[in-house]
C-alpha cells in the first residue's frame, strides 16, 4: 500500500565551513504531488525505515519554549488549519538556518517536509537530505559533474506520529528520529531545530527484553531445543512489529512465547522482576536478531552459531580464550580440507607469496 501525501515542501540550504551565513532557496508555492514526488516519499519512509540507530522522544515542555516560533507550536497551528502549510514550512527552514548558524560547520542540503498518510497513520516527515557530486558522459563524450539528493546518506531525519501527538502530546516517543552520525548527534543542531528530547531507549528496552526471555527459559528449566524455540517465536513477533511499523507489546510477547498457558506467565514473570519494561515501546531489531545467536567479529575472524550449540557442538574456555567447535559445518570443512591439502602439497621450501604481501604480524 502506497502511501498517500498531504502536503510537501522543500527548500534547499547551503552553509559553508566557518561562513556565518546560512543561504535559503525555497519554492514559489505549493509541490504538485505527482506519481514521482509519491515515489520519491516512498522511496524515503522505506530508507528511513531500514535505518537501524533510532531513538524516540517528544517536544520539550515549559512556557519557556512554548512559544510563536517553536516547531511545535507552528505544527499546532499548521494541524489546525492545514492550509497553512507553506507559511508553516517556511517557518520551519527558519528556525533550521538560525540553529546552523550557531555551529561552525559546513552543512548543505534538501529540507523536505511532507505531511502524509499510511496504513491509517499521520505522520510529518522532516529531513535534510545532503548532496553528492557525480559524473556523467555526454553524447560527444565530455565529462561533465553535478549534483544529486544521496538518499542513502540520509542521518538528518525525524518523522512525528501526529495522532500520537494530538492524542497524547506528553508521550516520550511520538518522535522517532535517526540517533547520531560520523562522530557527532544529530542533536547538535537537528533535535533543537524540532525542539525535541529524547524519551524512551529503544535499544535498553530491547535489550531488557531479551534478557528477561532468557532469564525466563532457564528459570523454568527448559531443555536446549525449548529454549531455543521460545528465542524464535520472540524473533518472529519482533520482526513483524517491524515490518508493519508497530511497537513490541509485552502482553503479544507473552501470548506468542507461552501459547500453552494462554501468555500468562512471561507477563507475569516480567511484573515480578525489575526489567524496567514499558507495556509497549518500539524496539530495535539489531538488538533482538541476537536473541537467537552469539555472534562476533575482529581481527579478520567471524564467528556465529545459535545458542542452542554452546556446551555441546561449540565450547569456550575462559582460561586459555579458546573457542572449540565440535561440529564444523560442512561446506567451512570442504575449504579447510582443501587449504589442508594445499599447504601439504607445497615444497617445504616453499614461501607463500601472500604472506609477503601482508604488512600485518603472523600469527
Amino acid at each position: 500500500m502506497s502511501l498517500i501525501i498531504t502536503n510537501i515542501d522543500l527548500h534547499y540550504l547551503t552553509k559553508a565551513e566557518n561562513a556565518a551565513q546560512v543561504e535559503i532557496t525555497s519554492n514559489k508555492g505549493m509541490i504538485e504531488v505527482t506519481d514521482n514526488i509519491t515515489a520519491f516519499m516512498q522511496a524515503l519512509h522505506n530508507t528511513y525505515n531500514g535505518k537501524g540507530s533510532k531513538s524516540f522522544g517528544g517536544f520539550q515542555q515549559g512556557p519557556e519554549i512554548d512559544n510563536a516560533q517553536s516547531f511545535m507550536r507552528l505544527l499546532q497551528i499548521y494541524l489546525d488549519d492545514q492550509d497553512q502549510f507553506i507559511p508553516f514550512s517556511n517557518q520551519a527552514v527558519m528556525r533550521l538556518k538560525n540553529e546552523l548558524e550557531k555551529y561552525d560547520l559546513a552543512e548543505s542540503g534538501y529540507l523536505v517536509t511532507c505531511h502524509y498518510e499510511l496504513l491509517g497513520g499521520r505522520y510529518l516527515f522532516v529531513c535534510l537530505l545532503p548532496v553528492s557530486e557525480h559524473y556523467y558522459v555526454d553524447g560527444e563524450l565530455n565529462i561533465s559533474a553535478d549534483t544529486h539528493i544521496d538518499t542513502l546518506k540520509m542521518q538528518l531525519a525525524a518523522r512525528i506520529d501526529l495522532f500520537e501527538f494530538e492524542q497524547n502530546p506528553h508521550s516520550n516517543r511520538y518522535i522517532s528520529f535517526i540517533k547520531g552520525r560520523a562522530g557527532r548527534k544529530v542533536s547538535d543542531f537537528f533535535l533543537d531545530f524540532l525542539g525535541c528530547e529524547e524519551g524512551i531507549d529503544a535499544k535498553q528496552q530491547s535489550q531488557n527484553l531479551v534478557q528477561a526471555v532468557e532469564d525466563f527459559v532457564n528459570v523454568n528449566q527448559l531443555n536446549a531445543e525449548e529454549k531455543q524455540d521460545k528465542r524464535k517465536e520472540l524473533l518472529s513477533y519482533c520482526k513483524e512489529q517491524k515490518a508493519q511499523g508497530k511497537e513490541v507489546n509485552l502482553k503479544e510477547v507473552s501470548t506468542a512465547i507461552d501459547s500453552d498457558d494462554n501468555g500468562e506467565s512471561f507477563y507475569q514473570f516480567c511484573q515480578q522482576n525489575d526489567y524496567a519494561l514499558e507495556e509497549s515501546f518500539p524496539h530495535e531489531q539489531s538488538v533482538i536478531n541476537k536473541v537467537t545467536k552469539y555472534s562476533g567479529y575482529g581481527a579478520g575472524i567471524s564467528v556465529s552459531f545459535e545458542r542452542s550449540h554452546f556446551g555441546n557442538d561449540v565450547s569456550y574456555d575462559p582460561d586459555s580464550d579458546t573457542l572449540t567447535i565440535h561440529k564444523v559445518p560442512p561446506n567451512l570443512k570442504d575449504q579447510l580440507l582443501k587449504l589442508v591439502a594445499d599447504q601439504a602439497s607445497k615444497p617445504a621450501n616453499t614461501v607463500d607469496q601472500s604472506a609477503d604481501d601482508d604488512d600485518s604480524a603472523p600469527f
